[in-house]
Protein backbone atom coordinates (compact mmCIF):
# COMPACT_ATOMS: atom_id res chain seq x y z
CA UNK A 1 0.00 0.00 0.00
CA UNK A 2 1.11 3.22 -1.38
CA UNK A 3 1.53 6.37 1.54
CA UNK A 4 -0.95 8.35 -0.50
CA UNK A 5 -3.50 5.08 -0.14
CA UNK A 6 -2.94 4.67 3.56
CA UNK A 7 -3.53 8.64 3.50
CA UNK A 8 -6.86 8.48 2.50
CA UNK A 9 -8.04 4.67 4.14
CA UNK A 10 -6.35 5.20 7.81
CA UNK A 11 -4.29 8.68 8.25
CA UNK A 12 -7.20 10.87 7.64
CA UNK A 13 -10.07 9.14 9.41
CA UNK A 14 -7.09 9.05 12.37
CA UNK A 15 -7.11 12.50 11.96
CA UNK A 16 -10.40 13.44 11.93
CA UNK A 17 -10.82 11.68 15.34
CA UNK A 18 -7.33 13.16 16.48
CA UNK A 19 -8.16 16.35 15.87
CA UNK A 20 -12.22 16.28 16.39
CA UNK A 21 -13.08 17.50 12.47
CA UNK A 22 -16.06 15.94 10.80
CA UNK A 23 -15.28 17.15 7.61
CA UNK A 24 -12.75 15.45 5.60
CA UNK A 25 -11.67 18.59 3.90
CA UNK A 26 -10.76 20.33 7.52
CA UNK A 27 -8.19 18.11 8.16
CA UNK A 28 -4.41 19.20 7.00
CA UNK A 29 -2.75 17.53 4.16
CA UNK A 30 0.60 17.41 2.51
CA UNK A 31 0.69 20.18 -0.72
CA UNK A 32 4.04 20.09 -2.00
CA UNK A 33 7.78 18.90 -1.13
CA UNK A 34 10.41 20.81 -2.38
CA UNK A 35 14.06 19.45 -2.45
CA UNK A 36 16.72 22.34 -2.95
CA UNK A 37 20.50 22.44 -2.48
CA UNK A 38 22.08 26.04 -2.05
CA UNK A 39 25.47 26.57 -3.98
CA UNK A 40 27.84 28.71 -2.16
CA UNK A 41 29.89 31.14 -4.13
CA UNK A 42 32.97 29.29 -3.81
CA UNK A 43 31.50 26.25 -5.41
CA UNK A 44 30.39 28.10 -8.92
CA UNK A 45 32.90 25.37 -11.00
CA UNK A 46 30.27 23.97 -13.78
CA UNK A 47 31.44 20.57 -12.83
CA UNK A 48 29.80 20.89 -9.51
CA UNK A 49 26.74 23.36 -10.16
CA UNK A 50 26.16 19.86 -13.06
CA UNK A 51 26.54 17.66 -10.00
CA UNK A 52 23.53 18.93 -8.32
CA UNK A 53 21.70 18.93 -11.20
CA UNK A 54 22.14 15.40 -12.04
CA UNK A 55 21.62 14.47 -8.34
CA UNK A 56 17.95 16.56 -7.84
CA UNK A 57 16.90 14.96 -11.14
CA UNK A 58 18.02 11.37 -9.79
CA UNK A 59 17.03 11.93 -6.86
CA UNK A 60 12.89 13.44 -7.61
CA UNK A 61 12.66 12.38 -11.59
CA UNK A 62 11.95 15.85 -12.49
CA UNK A 63 14.36 18.97 -13.87
CA UNK A 64 15.30 21.25 -11.18
CA UNK A 65 15.25 24.89 -11.93
CA UNK A 66 17.53 28.02 -10.74
CA UNK A 67 17.13 29.79 -7.85
CA UNK A 68 18.52 33.44 -7.34
CA UNK A 69 19.24 36.31 -5.48
CA UNK A 70 16.52 38.69 -4.64
CA UNK A 71 19.31 41.45 -3.69
CA UNK A 72 23.29 41.76 -3.76
CA UNK A 73 24.93 41.07 -0.24
CA UNK A 74 28.49 41.82 -0.60
CA UNK A 75 29.57 40.01 2.52
CA UNK A 76 28.32 36.96 0.73
CA UNK A 77 29.95 37.82 -2.71
CA UNK A 78 25.97 38.02 -3.75
CA UNK A 79 24.92 40.09 -6.74
CA UNK A 80 20.99 40.81 -7.36
CA UNK A 81 20.31 37.60 -10.43
CA UNK A 82 23.07 35.09 -9.76
CA UNK A 83 22.57 31.73 -9.55
CA UNK A 84 22.45 30.73 -5.57
CA UNK A 85 21.16 27.66 -5.93
CA UNK A 86 18.73 24.70 -7.58
CA UNK A 87 15.56 23.24 -5.98
CA UNK A 88 12.62 21.22 -7.38
CA UNK A 89 8.67 21.46 -6.22
CA UNK A 90 7.05 17.84 -6.50
CA UNK A 91 3.45 17.85 -6.27
CA UNK A 92 0.66 14.77 -7.05
CA UNK A 93 2.25 11.73 -7.73
CA UNK A 94 5.45 12.03 -7.44
CA UNK A 95 5.19 13.77 -4.41
CA UNK A 96 3.67 10.89 -2.71
CA UNK A 97 6.37 8.63 -4.74
CA UNK A 98 8.85 10.46 -2.96
CA UNK A 99 7.85 10.74 0.47
CA UNK A 100 6.86 7.13 0.36
CA UNK A 101 11.11 6.66 -0.59
CA UNK A 102 11.64 9.13 2.31
CA UNK A 103 9.98 7.70 4.98
CA UNK A 104 10.86 3.88 4.05
CA UNK A 105 13.85 3.93 2.56
CA UNK A 106 16.05 7.15 3.03
CA UNK A 107 15.47 7.70 6.61
CA UNK A 108 16.34 4.12 7.75
CA UNK A 109 19.57 4.37 5.21
CA UNK A 110 21.27 7.27 7.46
CA UNK A 111 24.09 5.89 9.95
CA UNK A 112 23.26 7.21 13.41
CA UNK A 113 19.69 8.48 12.80
CA UNK A 114 17.75 9.68 16.14
CA UNK A 115 15.01 10.94 14.51
CA UNK A 116 13.99 14.13 13.17
CA UNK A 117 13.64 17.06 15.77
CA UNK A 118 10.49 18.47 16.84
CA UNK A 119 11.58 22.02 16.44
CA UNK A 120 11.98 21.01 12.18
CA UNK A 121 7.90 21.73 12.26
CA UNK A 122 7.47 25.67 12.08
CA UNK A 123 4.49 27.15 13.36
CA UNK A 124 2.40 27.00 9.98
CA UNK A 125 2.85 22.89 10.36
CA UNK A 126 5.91 22.89 7.39
CA UNK A 127 8.34 20.54 8.33
CA UNK A 128 12.21 20.82 7.20
CA UNK A 129 14.50 18.57 7.29
CA UNK A 130 18.51 18.67 6.12
CA UNK A 131 21.21 16.44 4.72
CA UNK A 132 24.48 16.58 5.36
CA UNK A 133 24.63 14.09 2.26
CA UNK A 134 22.53 12.73 -0.25
CA UNK A 135 24.10 9.19 0.11
CA UNK A 136 21.13 7.80 2.48
CA UNK A 137 18.72 8.34 -1.13
CA UNK A 138 18.11 4.70 -2.99
CA UNK A 139 18.51 6.22 -6.21
CA UNK A 140 22.39 7.22 -5.41
CA UNK A 141 25.15 5.04 -6.29
CA UNK A 142 28.15 5.47 -4.16
CA UNK A 143 30.33 4.25 -6.05
CA UNK A 144 29.81 6.98 -8.62
CA UNK A 145 29.52 9.95 -6.48
CA UNK A 146 32.34 12.32 -6.83
CA UNK A 147 31.36 15.48 -4.85
CA UNK A 148 29.25 15.25 -1.72
CA UNK A 149 26.94 18.26 -0.89
CA UNK A 150 23.88 18.74 1.08
CA UNK A 151 20.53 18.87 0.51
CA UNK A 152 17.43 20.50 2.38
CA UNK A 153 14.10 18.59 2.00
CA UNK A 154 10.70 20.89 3.02
CA UNK A 155 6.70 19.49 3.55
CA UNK A 156 4.73 21.79 2.84
CA UNK A 157 1.32 21.68 4.38
CA UNK A 158 -2.26 23.49 4.74
CA UNK A 159 -1.84 22.63 8.45
CA UNK A 160 -1.98 26.47 9.70
CA UNK A 161 -0.20 25.77 12.98
CA UNK A 162 2.20 23.76 14.65
CA UNK A 163 0.49 20.91 16.63
CA UNK A 164 -2.14 20.02 13.59
CA UNK A 165 1.35 19.76 11.31
CA UNK A 166 2.96 17.35 14.03
CA UNK A 167 -0.51 15.51 14.89
CA UNK A 168 -0.64 15.20 10.91
CA UNK A 169 3.64 14.16 10.51
CA UNK A 170 3.36 11.42 13.13
CA UNK A 171 0.27 9.94 11.63
CA UNK A 172 1.94 9.67 8.16
CA UNK A 173 4.90 7.88 10.34
CA UNK A 174 7.66 10.30 10.22
CA UNK A 175 9.84 9.48 12.95
CA UNK A 176 10.41 12.21 15.73
CA UNK A 177 12.59 11.64 18.69
CA UNK A 178 11.69 13.89 22.08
Amino acid sequence: MTLKERYVKEIAPNLMKTLGEKNRMAIPGVKQVTVSVGIQSTQKDAKFIETIEQTLKRITGQKPVDTKAKKSISGFKVREGMVVGKKVTLRGERMWSFLTRLLFFTFPRITDFRGISSKNVDATGNLTVGFREYLPFPEIRPDEVERVHGLQVVVTTNAGSRERGMALFKEMGFPFHS
